[in-house]
């Protein structure tokens, strides 16, 4: 391999440190700063319609979201001047520091056929070209420091409808409906493992939680032909599995599985009379607020934080609902729902209407 010559070292080093200055020209205007004020403004200013969207699709909760929402949208209203002062002040700073690296490059090429004379431009070059770097850092860093508690704030509020959303569009797809006013509450991807460990043909879908009920679906394509083990067709499967009232909840517990112990597990022991004795399932999300959230709708704490008021019918008429058969006389034990218009006699089969 042939070693660079003096020249060719030096008309490479010079390329390179033009690339930096290039990439300098458009960091001295802040632009990564700027973008990054524009998508918050973006997010922060559209939080108000997505909540009325929400809305408009059936999310009956969080009663408080609209006044936070408010609540960071004044906060943006006060912040946004002064982060756009401190960014033209910064911008021009730069702009004025860049101009005499620009000359010294100038400088630089036009002696770059001279090894020797050129040596020395480009250490000054190098040098000089450093120090921007630097500066331009600092100002990057001292102007997101302006706005980064506040940008977290936001990234959080915007997690939770974002949560919401991907809720109401599995519930929008599901091979179910929700019962007269009963509300979704959240919705994970999740593997139910039938035998209290997960195994490889146990159904992959969504498992619900509304005010009301506990749910689980089945919602995957399973291969129905293979060649050589690789799967030539594939059907969808979406159907719901089970089906259990909240009420009817006794124990919750979570664990973390895998090798790297990197799976979220959760167990749910249901009261005697339910539809399953325990239901195990492996999830993609924090099993930990799973377990709040299940806490939670079996204590009906989230009927406090309601937006929309439940309709007070629907109430007196699960209250009325009969605790015996009218037909066999037999006790019904089965949980009657809001928003059930029927209930079925366990020993008879005898259709109650309520």
């Amino acid at each position: 391999m042939t070693t660079p010559s003096p020249a060719q070292q030096i008309a490479a080093q010079i390329k390179e440190l033009q690339s930096k200055v290039i990439d300098l020209q458009g960091k001295v205007r802040l632009s990564s700063v700027r973008d990054s004020i524009e998508d918050l403004q973006t997010t922060v200013t559209g939080l108000g319609q997505r909540i009325t969207t929400l809305r408009t699709r059936g999310y009956v909760f969080g009663k408080d979201l609209e006044s936070q929402a408010k609540t960071l949208a004044d906060g943006w209203i006060k912040l946004y001047p002064s982060l756009g002062a401190q960014v033209s002040v910064q911008a021009n700073t730069l702009a004025a520091a860049i101009r005499p690296v620009e000359t010294q490059m100038t400088q630089l090429v036009a002696a770059g056929a001279n090894p020797l004379g050129a040596r020395s431009l480009l250490n000054s070059a190098q040098a000089a070209v450093s120090q921007l770097e630097g500066k331009v850092e600092a100002a990057e860093r001292a102007i997101e420091g302006m706005f980064d508690q506040y940008e977290s704030q936001v990234g959080s509020f915007k997690r939770t409808l974002d949560a919401v959303d991907a809720m109401l569009t599995n519930l929008a797809e599901a091979s179910f409906q929700l019962l007269p006013t009963e509300g979704g509450i959240a919705a994970v991807k999740a593997v139910w493992c039938k035998a209290g460990k997960e195994q490889k043909d146990d159904p992959e879908g969504v498992l619900f939680l509304t005010d009301q009920r506990l749910l689980f679906e089945q919602k995957e394509e399973v291969a129905t032909k293979k060649v050589l083990f690789v799967a030539t067709e594939k059907k969808k499967m979406q159907s719901l599995q089970w089906e259990v009232p909240v009420a009817q909840i006794d124990k919750i517990s979570t664990s973390k599985q895998g090798i790297l112990k990197n799976e979220d597990h959760i167990e749910v022991r249901f009261l005697p009379g339910a539809a399953l004795e325990m239901a195990h399932l492996h999830i993609w999300q924090d099993n930990a607020t799973w377990q709040s959230n299940l806490n939670q709708a079996r204590a009906r704490e989230f009927d406090k934080d309601r937006a929309v008021a439940i309709d007070q019918a629907a109430i007196d008429k699960v209250k009325a609902a009969p605790s015996q058969c009218p037909s066999c006389g037999g006790n019904l034990s089965k949980v009657v729902l809001r928003g059930q218009d029927s209930i079925k006699c366990e020993y008879c089969g005898f259709i109650i209407r309520l």
